[in-house]
């Protein structure tokens, strides 16, 4: 999102050409007829991916799909994951700023079980969420995970971490990792060695 924003899509075109996939991580969350004409111009943009959050609902994340299949008419349509709980948030905060007063865990699965009837093709969630969403959904259904870190890491203002294996070994079909990269003093080294942790 930070980088899209300062850069915008000409940075997007560079990394297609160049052959990258893309996550075009922002998050959409507005009312149903907004985020599908959004989803038409980023599927026209060629992104591989890209999210919305659950919490604006059923309507919104079919509004979404229907934009990428629209935009994305004559190619592939961008995998569509929705925003269960963000990572920073822990369930105390959740139930006082967002009035929700059931468990995370139970909010995440509720979300889940939400995208997954919408036809999308997974959610981002903690990987300590990543188990019980692949018992309730579709085997393909994509468990996208941030909150990663090394174990020498600063967990900063992540609440639900845990390290690339734990990631792998709970459940998680794909990892988001970014300060772990890019605060390092060598981040293709870090890249390397989150990479080989993942694998392992």
């Amino acid at each position: 999102m930070e980088l899209f924003y300062l850069e915008g899509p000409h940075l997007v075109e560079r990394l297609k050409h160049d052959g990258h996939e893309i996550f075009l991580d922002l998050k959409l969350h507005d009312i149903p007829n907004t985020v599908k004409s959004a989803m038409i111009g980023l599927a026209r943009m060629g992104v591989d991916m890209v999210n919305v959050h659950a919490a604006g609902g059923r309507a919104m994340m079919e509004a979404a799909l229907e934009g990428l299949e629209i935009g994305s008419s004559s190619s592939r349509r961008p995998r569509l994951i929705a925003v269960t709980q963000l990572t920073s948030t822990s369930e105390a905060e959740m139930q006082s700023d967002q009035l929700i007063q059931a468990s995370l865990m139970d909010s995440v699965l509720h979300y889940s079980g939400l995208a997954n009837e919408a036809g999308l093709d997974g959610v981002v969630c903690s990987a300590l969420e990543a188990g019980k969403i692949r018992d309730i959904t579709r085997p393909e259904f994509l468990r996208v995970t941030p909150g990663i870190r090394l174990e020498s890491d600063a967990k900063d203002d992540q609440k639900r971490v845990v390290t690339p294996h734990q990631a792998r070994e709970i459940g998680s079909t794909a990892i988001v990792v970014g300060r772990s990269i890019t605060k390092a003093n060598d981040p293709y080294q870090a890249y390397e060695t989150i990479l080989k942790e993942w694998n392992k």
